[in-house]
């Protein structure tokens, strides 16, 4: 008999469909199940024993801590749908506390077609006794059971500036689901230099809590370097949880029907013990640098002219508080000319830390002929896993500079001593030209001429233009308000380029950076000192349109400012906000 294409693929369907359902047939399952695992001194516990199939020589486990109040209640339930057999057996047992604890159900055992199959254990926690034992479980209390949002803290005992990362996990178990959530309380990261990792998709992945299985979901991710030593708390993070758990009713199918509660979790504080970094071995230049990083100077070329001009490059590239420490600099014979170096970083954040590298880039222009060394540049580092101080140098480089003046001056040219006389031809002067082609020009007057006329209406175009200027003059004057913008607008200006003078000078760097922006908000917004208040300037900003991400960064300058008198700020970070402020306000200047 021939079969066709079609009828031999419809054929194999059918016999897998069969060896599949016969696979399922075959396949033993043997379970228990506790009514809770959560129960008072006074109530009792439900426990049964499910298998899928006929079996015999039931052995049930040894029941410690509980006394057995009814069973074994032996039931089965035999159905077929869609010409599907289902089939389950069960053992029932209805146990008693007799002590408070924590208990373990063992396994029970039984043997189907001579194999023997046995159940996995339970643990059960009795408290004390309830006032009513026999009224079910709350919504609330099964929430509070199967709900629980976790701060994981990658290290509790961290050096200064060595990365900490905090995960905030949302363990949910499976007899309950989880609608919605909220946060309701962020934490504040005082005495951190923080960077948050935002979770752009939550998804459910496989885990336990507590020896348990679970589902969780990251929430929030967040990298922190403590800028002081000493005990240092991280606030919690509180939700507010939308959760529906199962009641005791069922639906049609037997399925059971769930009812939505709201359920406030919180990760808890949790405080680090942040070392100090050792004093022995301590070199003499550490800037504050921790992780474990390169280092390096290189220069564009070796071999140039003077006035010609080279770029050095002075970099550190690893892991590590890569934002949070200082730049060696290098010592340039003077001869060199040397312009003021600029910063460039490529620096990315992952859950471990910062990651990627910093450099200062010179411009060096050499004045003289001659060689110059640029000298070895050491650079340090706290290595916090060797627990150990690590200074690395780098090598002299030559600068070789091939043609020029001399660093003493131009060199005197020697005389010769045999002299010869000069002797007079009579045509030593032939390139003055005797002979002139010069053409006599007419009697030209001033008087009736063009410029005379000019001259002549003068005094009436300036005389109302003296007028229109004198007027303009006036209203300046009166303009009591406009004057004040422009007066605060200039010591905007003013503060802003004394902030850039005092980088590195962290109390004169912040007070002149807050005096430039508050006077930047009197030229702009005209409101006085005594109205400066975060929420007052944040309402003010909206009514501009100003745009969210400059709000942002106006607020977390002036914060800043706040911060600095208490908190440690580091040159890279006096040099970013310095950046930041200029770059707020240029963006603003563009809005209002």
């Amino acid at each position: 008999m021939v079969f066709t294409l079609k009828k031999y693929i419809a054929l194999l369907t059918l016999m897998f469909l069969t060896f599949s359902v016969k696979a399922q047939e075959d396949e033993v399952t043997f379970e228990m199940a506790v009514s809770k695992e959560k129960l008072g001194l006074n109530e009792r516990l439900r426990v049964d024993f499910t298998i899928n199939r006929d079996g015999d020589n039931f052995n049930p486990p040894n029941f410690e801590g509980f006394r057995v109040v009814m069973g074994p209640a032996q039931s089965i339930r035999n159905s077929w749908i869609n010409g599907v057999r289902s089939y389950s057996k069960s053992y029932s047992y209805t146990l008693m506390p007799t002590e408070k604890g924590t208990f373990t159900i063992g396994q029970s055992s039984i043997i189907v077609d001579g194999k023997v199959y046995k159940s996995l254990t339970k643990k059960i926690e009795v408290s004390a006794a309830v006032e009513d034992p026999n009224a079910p479980p709350t919504a609330e209390s099964i929430a509070d059971d199967n709900l629980h949002l976790v701060a994981e803290v990658s290290n509790n005992n961290p050096y200064l500036n060595e990365a900490v990362s905090v995960v905030y996990k949302l363990y949910v178990s499976n007899s309950i689901r989880v609608t919605n959530f909220r946060p309701l309380d962020s934490p504040k990261y005082n005495n951190f230099w923080s960077q948050d990792m935002p979770v752009k998709q939550y998804s459910a992945q496989e885990g336990t809590f507590q020896g348990k299985p679970y589902q969780y979901v990251i929430l929030k991710r967040i990298v922190l370097y403590p800028q002081k030593t000493g005990k240092l708390d991280i606030e919690p993070l509180s939700l507010d949880v939308s959760v529906e758990v199962p009641t005791s009713r069922r639906d049609f199918f037997g399925r059971p029907l769930y009812t939505s509660t709201h359920k406030t979790v919180s990760a808890g504080s949790r405080t680090l013990n942040v070392k100090e970094l050792p004093l022995t071995g301590k070199p003499e230049n550490f800037t504050g640098a921790v992780g474990k990083f390169d280092f390096s100077v290189t220069t564009s070329k070796k071999a140039l002219n003077a006035s010609e001009s080279l770029q050095a490059s002075v970099k550190v590239s690893g892991s590590g508080n890569l934002k949070l420490f200082q730049l060696p600099e290098p010592s340039l014979p003077s001869a060199l000319e040397v312009y003021e170096p600029e910063f460039d970083e490529l620096i990315k954040t992952t859950i471990t830390g910062m990651e990627g590298s910093v450099k200062n880039n010179y411009t060096i222009v050499p004045s003289y002929k001659g060689k110059y060394p640029i000298p070895s540049i050491a650079f340090s580092y706290f290595d916090p896993k060797a627990e150990k101080y690590i200074s690395i140098a780098s090598k002299e480089i030559v600068i070789n500079v091939i043609e020029g003046p001399t660093n003493g001056g131009v060199s005197g040219s020697t005389t010769p001593s045999n002299r010869q006389e000069v002797v007079s031809t009579g045509s030593q002067f032939l390139f003055i030209k005797l002979s002139t082609t010069l053409q006599p020009k007419g009697n030209n007057y001033f008087y009736g001429s063009t410029a005379y006329l000019l001259w002549l209406l003068l005094p009436l175009i300036l005389i109302p233009l003296a007028i229109l200027f004198g007027k303009k003059r006036e209203a300046i004057r009166g303009d009591v308000e406009g004057n004040k913008v422009k007066k605060a607008n200039k010591l905007s200006r003013k503060y802003l380029s004394a902030a850039k003078k005092t980088l590195g000078n962290k109390e004169a760097f912040y007070v002149a950076l807050e005096k430039a922006l508050h006077n930047y908000l009197k030229a702009k917004l005209k409101i006085e000192t005594s109205e400066f208040s975060k929420d007052k300037i944040a309402q003010l900003f909206e009514e501009k349109q100003v745009n969210q991400s400059t709000t942002d960064g106006f607020m977390a300058l002036l914060k800043n400012c706040e911060m600095a008198r208490y908190s440690p700020f580091s040159n890279v970070q006096m040099q970013e906000d310095y950046n930041t402020a200029s770059e707020v306000i240029s963006s603003m200047d563009k809005q209002l």
